[in-house]
């Protein structure tokens, strides 16, 4: 496992559409790996690969519950659910943070890494935090969709 390159504001590669993935193989296995050990570092709860220069169909989640991360290949959002203002902030844009409007709940479909073709009914963060990848996969970002007026920066603590 290695941690990846982060890709950052202003980099082309975020406005992007990824591509389908075609076999879940050894090289998407690897990457899987590589973005939950690089998603782990930063602290951060969802990463998709686009994100760490592969535009591959992949997302990784981590609510940082007992249920460890989740791996979503090709994922389909089917059909959301109500809408409500969230915070959010996004790996590629440190140290911003903004409201945004997402949807309550989704009902997802997406490839595990075992090949199998799943579905998940999301609330609260797991929703937010696949309609935030799924949109990295389009080539949408967080900054695109806020609410005017509700950008932060914040300082980075000093060690």
């Amino acid at each position: 496992m290695a941690i990846r390159h982060l890709r950052l504001e202003g980099d082309d590669i975020l406005k992007k559409k990824s591509r389908e993935v075609d076999v879940v193989d050894e090289k998407i296995q690897i990457l899987i790996d590589d973005m939950i050990e690089t998603m782990h570092k930063y602290n951060g709860v969802g990463l998709a690969a686009v994100q760490v220069g592969v535009l591959k169909k992949v997302i990784v989640i981590d609510l940082y519950d007992d249920n460890g991360p989740i791996v979503l290949i090709n994922p389909v959002i089917l059909k959301t659910k109500g809408e409500h203002e969230v915070d959010e902030g996004c790996l590629s844009f440190p140290n911003q943070f903004a409201k945004v409007v997402r949807p309550e709940e989704v009902v997802a479909e997406y490839t595990d890494r075992e090949g199998k073709r799943m579905r998940v009914k999301a609330k609260e963060l797991l929703a937010q935090a696949i309609c935030h990848e799924v949109d990295h996969l389009n080539g949408e970002v967080f900054i695109d969709k806020i609410i005017p007026g509700t950008l932060e920066y914040v300082e980075p603590e000093k060690n």
